[in-house]
């Protein structure tokens, strides 16, 4: 979906963009208005003039995740290696020595550590810009921008792992290194991604890439959601690197390495290690096989290179996302589950990741076909749907077919529901005695929740009638029946 910056802000209670070449607020029809200081609510996203009181609770917020955020993925790491993933071993060395106990536990990272985040950085920015793919050019920006790729994530992925095995076959690093290591890799991209951050927010006032940067007019909210919407540094593409090739690429090599790990320390590979390895690895292919409609998706066309995403990915998804895989391999003695047992999480947790891919690639050649190609055998039902963008100071009007046939007839968002499913199942080798293994779960199924409605929003503001047509025809957000 084309969205301004100015719509996607007010549409989760931000501030309107006040940026040169942007466009005004107001929509088709209405009289051109330029906000003042005192104009605006904040609870609908008013300007940056408004009281520091009305601005004050979402602030803090912000500023509290920002502040928190790098010592809970240490404190995740902590908490696996050190505590055997015990909730209440935590919450009791907290109690004992409040907040002394980070420094203590806090693995200051050592200068082998930064020279094997160092060599990964710089082999996947290469692999991103020299290894050979197809161009993909993903949906034209509200103003004009046609957002150009190299489509080489499977490429990208398979040489990773090559790499990986080389390096340990000729002991240039080894699955306990990197184990051992790991958390002084995590807290060093903590740190480090924050300085990140603030480089990106510099470069936006400074040197934006294109038009489809802006600020708010208050730093916090610029540095938290960030100012440019397809950066690029040296022509490398930044959000492309962050959140692919930096975070979902150690989320796929991760569970890989730790498995190796468990089997180098125990002489065997145990089945629970096996089965969360498995399913994680065959997710993690699909979405580089898959990869250029993440290029088409909300994380990539509407979420701006911030703390929210650019830090998000360089740190939380190592630090959370992979961390049932860290916990299931630090477990010792391994956790044997059985033959059926085994079997059967790995065949709901493929099942749940096919159902997540076919529900995309559903959507995608549907819309490639310009919705004539059929859906389950049968003639999809569509809502053609129009909105306006600006583009060279004038309103254009554009059309979007939204698809409520097949998976996409059972909820507006039912790819979350297998998503959710999936990251269940290859957490259930963990068994279930205790919570904290099941924290990416409890996560991703709150992120995806809070996207669902902040897309619903989004599309409702965008598409207007057109919108309540389509909601009339799929009435749940997620969850059929339910949500």
């Amino acid at each position: 979906m084309v969205e301004t910056r100015g719509a996607r802000r007010q549409s989760v209670g931000l501030p309107g963009v006040t940026a040169k070449g942007l466009g005004s607020t107001t929509g088709p029809g209405r009289k051109s208005k330029t906000t003042s200081t005192k104009d605006g609510d904040w609870s609908q996203g008013g300007s940056r003039g408004d009281s520091l009181w009305a601005h004050l609770g979402p602030m803090l917020f912000i500023l509290g995740i920002i502040g928190t955020t790098p010592f809970v993925a240490v404190i995740v790491w902590h908490m696996f290696v050190n505590l055997d993933g015990s909730l209440t071993g935590i919450v009791e060395a907290f109690k004992q020595k409040g907040l002394r106990l980070i420094p203590e536990i806090w693995p200051w990272t050592s200068k082998r550590a930064w020279q094997l985040l160092g060599s990964y950085a710089a082999f996947e920015a290469f692999l991103q810009m020299y290894l050979p793919g197809k161009e993909f050019r993903a949906t034209t920006t509200s103003n004009g921008n046609v957002p150009v790729y190299k489509a080489n994530g499977v490429q990208s992925l398979v040489v990773t792992v090559v790499a990986f095995f080389l390096c340990w076959r000729f002991d240039l690093t080894s699955p306990k290194e990197v184990y051992d290591l790991f958390g002084e890799l995590l807290a060093g991209m903590a740190i480090f991604s924050i300085f990140f951050c603030v480089f990106l927010q510099i470069k936006g006032h400074v040197s934006p890439t294109d038009e489809d940067s802006g600020s708010c007019g208050n730093h916090v909210y610029d540095f938290w959601w960030g100012m440019e919407l397809y950066p690029k540094l040296f022509g490398l593409n930044i959000k492309q690197f962050t959140n692919c090739r930096f975070g979902m690429m150690a989320w796929a090599v991760l569970p890989v390495i730790f498995a190796c790990y468990q089997y180098e320390r125990d002489g065997f590979l145990a089945d629970s290690v096996a089965v969360t390895t498995l399913l994680m690895s065959v997710y993690n292919f699909k979405f580089f096989l898959w990869e250029t409609g993440y290029f088409n998706s909300m994380d990539i066309q509407h979420d701006r290179a911030g703390y929210y995403i650019c830090w998000g990915c360089l740190v939380w998804v190592p630090a959370v996302y992979a961390s049932p895989a860290l916990y299931v391999a630090s477990v010792a003695p391994a956790v044997t589950l059985g033959r059926d047992v085994s079997a059967l999480i790995a065949v709901l947790g493929l099942l749940s990741i096919w159902i997540n891919y076919d529900s995309d690639v559903q959507r995608q050649e549907f819309r490639a076909s310009g919705g004539k190609k059929l859906v389950w055998g049968k003639q999809p039902q569509i809502v053609t749907a129009e909105y306006k963008v600006m583009k060279h100071g004038k309103w254009e009007t554009k059309k979007s077919l939204l698809l409520a046939s097949g998976w996409w007839g059972l909820a507006r968002h039912f790819h979350y529901l297998p998503e959710i499913a999936a990251s269940f199942f290859w957490t259930a080798p963990a068994l279930f005695g205790k919570l904290p293994p099941y924290l990416y779960v409890i996560f991703l199924t709150l992120l995806l929740i809070d996207r669902s409605i902040r897309d619903d929003k989004r599309c409702s503001a965008k598409y207007g009638k057109h919108w309540v047509k389509y909601c009339e025809l799929v009435p749940y957000k997620v969850v059929p029946g339910i949500f």
